[in-house]
């Protein structure tokens, strides 16, 4: 009997939930106006909003490869500012408008990163016209 009892007493304890650590999340606000953050740190992990290759004056660059390499020096300088670099990420979403621009982009995204250290990445084509015509 006096088995039994230990077993029982074991098995709850084991089977008590524990209270679970939850990781601390931090917000990087976009701005005063701006009804988003820039960035969220959840723990070890950051997300990043979207970028568009919008140069700071508010004007897209002329040709697509000028807009790609703007869009890819902003979601750098969002790395940096948290202390991260290109091989540091993991997961890439690109929105692209035409895929006729498939192979510039590549061009243009490859050599941010370091060799052998290209993250998963998800591609949707679609016109972003009215995006930017908002913005």
């Amino acid at each position: 009997m006096k088995n039994l009892i230990a077993l029982v007493a074991l098995a709850s304890a084991t089977i008590a939930p524990a209270q679970p650590t939850r990781p601390v999340v931090q917000h990087f606000p976009a701005g005063p106006n701006a009804p988003f953050s820039t960035a969220v740190r959840v723990g070890d992990t950051v997300y990043l909003s979207g970028a568009i290759g919008i140069q700071p004056d508010g004007k897209l660059p002329a040709g697509f490869e000028a807009q790609a390499k703007q869009t890819m020096e902003k979601v750098g300088a969002a790395l940096k500012a948290r202390g991260l670099g290109w091989g540091d990420v993991f997961k890439c979403t690109v929105f692209i408008a035409d895929m006729k621009n498939w192979p510039a982009f590549n061009a243009v995204y490859v050599p941010y990163f370091p060799a052998g250290k290209l993250p998963a990445r998800s591609a949707l084509a679609g016109d972003n016209r009215r995006f930017l015509e908002r913005t």
